[in-house]
């Protein structure tokens, strides 16, 4: 059933219906190749006929990007397959982390849940049952503050799904109760990180440099929503349920995005099959070594200083 869609006051586009499973976010801006391909791999998912979606795009940043930004806002308008379509157009740019933080926070006090995708990850024909049956199943369960879809191709072979502590940002989701720990001072986050001990956990054992990370955006040097996201999940303790084999590709890391350099370290396999989501609710200790293992291996190219910062500043965002 088609309806009228108020886009900031712009009518664009609805489809009208009501919605039983968590509605669905995607951030989009430039990008028409990852955006189609991100698209065609949610229309597969079998529960992508009952979600709703809620599509926003970033204007451009600049006149050099209003041909690309416009190439996407115009194929956003043509999607069909889902349950119900919002286009939500922000009239001026904003960048990635404003928009993800403002549209995560609209959605989810409407709905009171949500799974969020950016435009460069393409999921499992599996995933979106993944994320509403682990939401219905962890809803009540306040130690459980998200459900994340996409996993490290580790060596160490993982259970079907784990938890481990913190919060994550490529294809997860959260409900209202989770969303609203987000705490967006980075200085007040990182002040809690009171211990070398604190901070080697949350550096997965000196393996990535979160800690890093953090003081960036606590100085202003960066915007990073998922850091902040990340430490405070974490400084609550509180557990997010990742599956075993990932169900998400990020295609994000060819050089094509504002804040992910070219690289081949976070290519995986999509589960192919249905994921159990039950699982006892507790840290696994095994999953996080073979997590720390990985990311080990990843910094093993920039041993030294220089390298390290120039390798950071290129990867602000690994998970």
């Amino acid at each position: 059933m088609l309806g009228i869609l108020a886009s900031f006051g712009q009518p664009i586009l609805i489809f009208t219906g009501m919605s039983v499973t968590a509605p669905i976010i995607l951030f989009v801006y430039n990008r028409i190749d990852h955006t189609e391909k991100t698209i065609q791999a949610l229309q597969a998912n079998e529960l992508a006929a009952e979600s709703e979606l809620y599509i926003y795009a970033d204007a451009p940043k600049n006149e050099e990007a209003r041909a690309a930004v416009n190439e996407v806002r115009a194929f956003i308008k043509t999607i069909t397959g889902f349950k119900k379509i919002c286009i939500r157009l922000r009239e001026a740019n904003i960048g990635v982390h404003d928009n993800i933080i403002m549209g995560v926070t609209e959605v989810i006090n409407e709905h009171g849940r949500a799974i969020v995708l950016e435009d460069d990850l393409v999921t499992s024909a599996y995933f979106l049952k993944y994320m509403n049956e682990a939401l219905e199943y962890y809803q009540d369960e306040e130690q459980v503050i998200s459900i994340h879809g996409y996993s490290y191709q580790t060596a160490q072979k993982l259970k079907e799904v784990f938890f481990l502590k913190g919060a994550d940002c490529w294809g997860w989701a959260t409900w209202k109760r989770g969303w609203d720990l987000m705490e967006l001072d980075g200085q007040r986050l990182l002040d809690q990180f009171t211990s070398e001990e604190l901070k080697t956990e949350f550096n997965f054992e000196n393996t990535y440099p979160y800690i890093q990370a953090l003081e960036r955006q606590a100085k202003g040097i960066t915007k990073d929503w998922d850091i902040r996201w990340y430490a405070s999940a974490f400084l609550l303790g509180k557990l997010t349920l990742y599956p075993g084999q990932s169900l998400v590709r990020n295609i994000g890391h060819d050089a094509s995005g504002t804040h992910c350099a070219a690289s081949n370290f976070y290519d995986v396999e999509l589960a192919d099959s249905p994921v159990d989501i039950k699982t006892q609710i507790a840290p696994d200790q095994q999953a996080y070594e073979a997590f720390s293992t990985f990311l080990r291996k990843i910094a093993t190219p920039a041993p030294r200083k220089k390298k390290w910062r120039q390798w950071l500043s290129k990867v602000v965002r690994s998970r």
